[in-house]
C-alpha cells in the first residue's frame, strides 16, 4: 500500500525548491536531497508496506546543523520527520509528503570513552554494535543487543526504548540509558542527564527514551556498558510442541532462574533458519529454546544443570550446551537471523511485536495459530520467550490481492489476543502507524488526552512526526487496519492546558 506523493502538483514542487534553498543555506549542498529519484531510498522504513516520498531530506552532521534545522522548520511550520537507520518495525519513520525528512545518520562519531565510569557517549546515528566493537578489546560490551544491532542506530535504540536477546537479564535501553542531548521542536539544545546514575527532578530521561520522534531530535547519547562476564554458556533444547517449550520457559523464570538470553523458535522458523544459516537446529522438533547463561564458572555450571531439570518435565528431546564462543555464535546466527531468513519463504512479512505474561505463552501461541487458519496466511514465531515479548512473522504476498489486508487484520488480531492476555501493545518496536489505531484497547480517551498534553509541552504546534503513535481522526480500528492517508498527514488537535 504505498502513499501517492504530492511531488507533481506544481505548487508544491515550487514549495519543495524553495525550502531546499533555503536548507542550503544552513547545511553543505549534498546534505540536501530534493530530486524524486534520490528521495526514494527514504520512502519507507523497514515496514515497507507503507511508502511515501519525503518533500525533501535534511542530512545534518552535528547538533547545530540539527537545531539550525529544526528552528528553521519551527518558523516555517514545517512538519519533520526525524529518521536513523530507518530499521523502525513500525512505520515510525514513515516520511511525510508535506514535511522534511531529518536524517541524522552522519552523527556517527563515538564522542567519549570512560571506562572508569564505565560510560560511552556517541553521536545518535552510531551503530548499537559500534558501541561493543569500540570498548570490546578492554572487555567491556554494551549489553542491549536488537537483531538489527549491525544496522540500527542508538539514537533509533533509545527513540524505540529497543531491547535485545539479552535484555532479560540486562533490561532495555532505558535501563542502560545515563544520558542524552536533545534538539526540541524549536531548535533548543537540551541536555539531560549524563554520566552520573540519576538526576534530580522529573525523570525526562523516563518520558524521552520510547518517545518514538514525538518530543524532539536526540543527537548525543550516553550509555552505561559492562565488564565481559567470565563465562557465557548456550543451550539448544528442542521440544515437541511450543506449548511445551512456552511452559518451560514460564517454569524456569518461576524458579528464580533469571538467564542472559531465552529465545523461542517455532517449527517454520527453525527450518528457515536452518536452510539460511545452518546453525545446527534440529529440524524434527517443533519449537527450540536456545537459553544462554553467563556469570562464573560454578553460576553457569549450576545454571545449567537447574535448567536441564526443567527442561526434562516439558518432554525436552534434545538438550545441547557449550561454552565454545564459535559454537555459541553459530547457536545464536540462526536467531538472529530469522528475519532475513523468513523472506526466503515470503515475498512480504509483517513482523508483530507484542509482550504478554509468561505464563500466557502456551495459551496465546495456541491463538496465535488459530488466527492463522481464520485469516488464510501462515506465520513464523520468534521471540523473546524470556520476557513475553513476541515477534510473530505474518507471511503474505503484497502482489496478491487482498493479502496485505488480510496479514493487517491478522496483526491486529494477534494484538488483540495480546492485550486480552494481560499484555500490550509493543515491546520494542513501538507503535508508529501500524498500532496507532490499536491504542484504544489500552487506552481509554482520558488516557490518550494526557499524554496529547505531555506532546504538547514539548511541541505544541504538533509538527515533530505527526501522524504517528495516537490514533487518527478516521480510525479503522474496528476493521482492524491500519490507515495511512495519502499525501498529506492528518492528525489530531492537540489538548492545551
Amino acid at each position: 500500500m504505498a502513499c501517492e506523493t504530492p511531488a507533481c502538483d506544481p505548487a508544491v514542487l515550487a514549495r519543495r525548491a524553495e525550502i531546499a534553498a533555503d536548507l542550503r543555506t544552513l547545511l553543505s549542498s549534498e546534505s540536501v536531497i530534493e530530486d524524486d529519484i534520490a528521495l526514494v531510498p527514504y520512502e519507507s522504513d523497514a515496514l515497507t508496506a507503507y511508502k511515501q516520498l519525503p518533500l525533501v531530506v535534511a542530512l545534518p552532521s552535528s547538533t547545530q546543523e540539527v537545531a539550525a534545522v529544526m528552528a528553521y522548520c519551527h518558523r516555517n511550520s514545517l512538519k519533520v520527520v526525524p529518521r536513523g537507520a530507518g530499521t523502525s518495525l513500525s512505520g515510525g519513520a514513515l516520511p511525510l509528503g508535506d514535511g522534511i525528512l531529518l536524517g541524522l545518520s552522519k552523527l556517527n562519531k563515538v564522542l567519549d570513552i570512560d571506562f572508569d565510569n564505565r560510560t560511552v557517549t556517541a553521536q545518535s546515528g552510531v551503530t548499537n554494535l559500534s558501541i561493543t566493537k569500540a570498548v570490546e578489546a578492554q572487555g567491556f560490551y554494551y549489553s542491549p543487543d536488537p537483531s538489527s544491532q549491525i544496522a540500527c542506530t542508538i539514537g533509533g535504540n533509545v527513540a524505540e526504548n529497543a531491547g535485545g536477546l539479552h535484555c532479560l537479564k540486562y533490561g532495555l535501553t532505558t535501563h542502560n540509558l545515563l544520558g542524552v542531548k536533545l534538539v526540541t521542536p524549536e531548535g533548543e539544545i537540551l541536555e539531560i542527564g549524563g554520566k552520573h546514575l540519576d538526576s534530580g527532578g522529573y525523570d525526562f530521561l523516563g518520558l524521552l527514551t520510547g518517545s518514538e520522534g514525538l518530543l524532539g531530535a536526540i543527537t548525543e547519547v550516553t550509555v552505561r556498558i559492562r565488564p565481559k562476564p567470565e563465562v557465557v554458556g548456550a543451550m539448544m533444547l528442542g521440544f515437541p510442541s511450543v506449548e511445551s517449550a512456552g511452559a518451560c520457559v514460564a517454569s524456569i523464570i518461576s524458579q528464580g532462574m533469571v538467564p542472559a538470553g531465552l529465545e523461542m523458535m517455532d517449527r517454520l522458523a527453525i527450518q528457515a533458519a536452518e536452510d539460511f544459516v545452518d546453525s545446527g537446529y534440529p529440524r524434527d522438533v517443533e519449537a527450540v529454546l536456545l537459553v544462554e547463561v553467563d556469570g562464573t564458572a560454578t553460576d553457569v555450571q549450576l545454571l545449567n544443570e537447574r535448567i536441564r531439570e526443567v527442561a526434562a518435565q516439558h518432554d525436552v528431546s534434545l538438550c545441547k550446551f557449550t561454552t565454545d564462543p564459535a559454537e555459541r555464535a553459530r547457536f545464536w546466527a540462526g536467531r538472529k537471523a530469522a528475519f532475513p531468513a523468513a523472506g526466503r519463504l515470503s515475498p512480504d512479512y509483517f513482523c508483530m511485536d507484542g509482550t504478554i505474561p509468561r505464563r500466557k505463552l502456551p495459551e496465546v501461541l495456541r491463538g496465535i495459530n488459530a488466527l492463522s487458519e481464520k485469516h488464510g496466511l501462515r506465520v513464523i514465531n520468534v521471540f523473546h520467550a524470556g520476557d513475553g515479548n513476541l515477534h510473530p512473522l505474518i507471511l503474505y504476498d503484497a502482489e496478491q490481492d487482498g493479502q496485505l489486508e488480510a496479514a493487517e487484520a491478522y496483526g491486529a488480531d494477534i494484538l488483540r489476543l495480546c492485550v486480552e492476555a494481560g499484555g500490550v501493545l509493543t515491546g520494542e518496536h513501538g507503535v508508529g502507524i501500524e498500532k496507532r489505531d490499536l491504542m484504544p484497547l489500552m487506552f481509554n480517551d482520558v488516557d490518550i488526552k494526557q499524554q496529547l498534553r505531555v506532546k504538547a509541552a514539548f511541541d505544541e504546534s504538533n509538527r515533530l512526526n505527526p501522524g504517528k503513535v495516537f490514533p487518527q481522526l478516521h480510525r479503522c480500528a474496528e476493521q482492524g487496519r491500519v490507515h495511512v492517508h495519502r499525501g498529506e498527514t492528518r492528525f489530531p488537535e492537540l489538548p492545551r492546558f
